[in-house]
């Protein structure tokens, strides 16, 4: 499955921290994730890592370009509730189509680490029956 990973400034250490963790699920799956967390995790884990740009430069738009090709199968995004970002509407559009597409989302570590547990048992399977008109079909 096809994973992307973001996180605000406030939060990257925690999502390196939750990759380590569950570094035998991440190895499985080809992993995308804006810039400068994307080169953070690729340096604390050794991972390959698709980088796109920083989430302020578009990041956040080329994931979600990738949701709305269907090209993506979950996304844990670690936001940063109590900081106001610049890019917050990218932010939402990328929730929007993630909405749209069914792709499953996480925006905290309870979140996440309930849809990896899923992942691991196969109960996001239904995600590699996707449909090109609006996500997984099940």
């Amino acid at each position: 499955m096809n994973i992307a990973l973001i996180a605000h400034d406030r939060k990257k250490d925690d999502l390196i921290q939750f990759v380590i963790a569950y570094l035998p699920i991440f190895k499985e799956h080809a992993l995308f994730a804006t810039g400068t967390t994307g080169k953070l995790i690729a340096e604390a884990t050794g991972l390959d890592i698709h980088r796109f740009r920083s989430g302020p430069l578009g990041g956040d738009q080329q994931i979600g370009a990738m949701v709305a090709e269907n090209r993506l199968d979950l996304i844990i995004f670690f936001r940063d509730p109590l900081t106001a970002q610049p890019h917050e509407p990218d932010v939402s559009a990328l929730l929007r189509l993630s909405d749209v597409y069914k792709v499953p989302l996480a925006t905290n570590m309870g979140t996440a680490e309930v849809l990896l547990r899923g992942l691991s048992e196969d109960h996001l399977d239904w995600r590699l029956n996707k449909n090109p008109d609006g996500g997984g079909g099940a």
